[in-house]
């Protein structure tokens, strides 16, 4: 077992006095419950093919939420197919898909499937 430095002991014996107390509020817990739930239970496999520009752009945005790129992908399907997945404003930003260079996302319906 490698050797811990003095931080790292002090955090260890923190633990077990339990003196440590959570930073997260009850927000950030919220959003970690829900993730976990949503991608609890995986028994399928699925492959899609992405652009490298939108899995570079998934995987920032994983990162920044604290959670593998493919939890996110994972999460955003699970909201999108349950109804909880809300579409921001039509208004446009500096960080729209258009103005990255990307095609607009193309609405599909059910007709399309």
């Amino acid at each position: 077992m490698p050797k811990t430095d003095p931080y790292e002991a002090e955090l260890v014996s923190a633990f077990e006095k339990g003196t440590l107390k959570s930073v997260a509020t009850k927000a950030e817990l919220t959003k970690l419950r829900a993730a976990a739930r949503a991608t609890a239970i995986k028994d399928r496999r699925v492959n899609i093919r992405l652009s490298s520009g939108d899995l570079q752009d998934i995987q920032v945005k994983a990162l920044q939420e604290g959670m593998p790129y493919q939890t996110l992908i994972a999460s955003v399907l699970h909201k999108y197919v349950t109804g909880r997945l809300a579409e921001r404003g039509s208004s446009s930003s500096p960080g729209t898909a258009q103005q990255r260079g990307k095609a607009a996302p193309r609405r599909v319906s059910k007709a399309d499937l």
